[in-house]
């Protein structure tokens, strides 16, 4: 215990002094406690308030305070109602409970009402106070980080101008979608949340998705895109892009997506295709229509040399052939290319 003080002492060696704020009616009580943090705490400082109303008004104020020690008896307010309303002004400010009374239950009433920390006055000691109020600040500040951590994911899940939704790992339901999602698809929230996302798949591409889903939950890192079949509530069947990362969603392993609606994109790229396939087509046919006659003429060319020996005619005769030759060869390579494009 005294190694875990000593490192709590080195932890804040060097930091400014802490401001305090006891709220106690007692003034022995106050008195013990001033003295408790003089032992341990060097320069600091400490307000009073003897009321809940005075309280509040410190709070409410510009004091910059570190800790909160909280009685739980003051004249205006007493118990949980005490605790809450304590709890509601300092939002940024651990709020430590001392009482008198060993009630267990009432502890972790008040722990779950957001008190940082519990204390009997009968336990008290330099030690106790110092490491609860070393621990809650500390802790307040991991909780303060993580609040804001989840405000940004809730920022850029929520406002994303692109689908996103979470869902659990396990059973598969959807836990979280944003209103573009909800827009995109046309489910209400509430629906969605019914669903899991097997729902928005078409049935026979259900196969598909539970062999993602074995990779998927074997590996941790970021998923690379790959494109699915959804289904919209109308019944509509888009081509959508798949991005995602597992993450801990309220302490359940999930994976959140962005999916890419890429059916215009699916749609044009198929137009294309087919037009090129029907081009590759005609000139496939048409090539080897041309070529029929051609072979004809090439043919006769041969017959007219023997049948004539004037020279002037086989030179028109050797330019003839020259150029049908070319013109074969031309029409070759463009019904090999549509041969080899087409498929055919």
């Amino acid at each position: 215990m005294f190694n875990n003080v000593f490192q709590l002492n080195d932890t804040f060696a060097g930091k400014a002094a802490l401001s305090f704020l006891i709220i106690e009616d007692n003034t022995g009580d106050f008195i013990l406690l001033e003295e408790l943090l003089s032992e341990r705490f060097a320069g600091h400082s400490i307000l009073r308030a003897n009321s809940f109303i005075d309280a509040k008004s410190i709070l409410s104020g510009k004091a910059n305070i570190d800790a909160v020690i909280l009685d739980l008896s003051l004249p205006d307010k007493k118990g949980e109602s005490l605790i809450s309303g304590i709890v509601e002004l300092c939002r940024q400010t651990p709020v430590i409970v001392l009482t008198g009374y060993a009630d267990f239950n009432f502890g972790v009433r008040s722990l779950s009402l957001g008190v940082s920390d519990y204390i009997l006055k009968d336990d008290l000691s330099p030690t106790l106070i110092y490491k609860s109020i070393i621990y809650s600040i500390e802790r307040k500040k991991t909780i303060i980080a993580l609040e804001e951590s989840e405000s940004r994911y809730s920022e850029l899940f929520h406002l994303s101008p692109l689908p996103m939704f979470v869902f659990d790992l396990q059973g598969l339901q959807f836990l979280d979608v944003n209103k573009a999602a909800i827009k995109h698809y046309g489910y209400t929230i509430n629906e969605f949340l019914g669903m899991t996302i097997r729902d928005i798949r078409p049935v026979e591409d259900i196969p598909q998705l539970e062999d993602a889903l074995i990779i998927s939950r074997s590996e941790q890192q970021l998923l690379l895109p790959e494109v699915f079949r959804h289904k919209k509530k109308n019944g509509e069947i888009i081509q959508v892009e798949i991005q995602g990362n597992t993450i801990v969603y309220k302490g359940n392993a999930a994976k959140v997506i962005l999916a890419i609606d890429v059916t215009e994109r699916f749609n044009y790229i198929r137009t294309i295709e087919e037009k090129n396939k029907k081009l590759e087509e005609v000139l496939w046919f048409h090539s080897h229509k041309i070529r029929s006659p051609l072979v004809t003429i090439m043919g006769l060319i041969p017959i007219m040399r023997e049948l004539n020996n004037n020279n002037e005619i086989n030179i028109i005769l050797d330019y003839l052939e020259e150029s049908a030759i070319k013109l074969d060869e031309t029409i070759k390579d463009v019904a090999f290319s549509a041969e080899i494009n087409g498929g055919l």
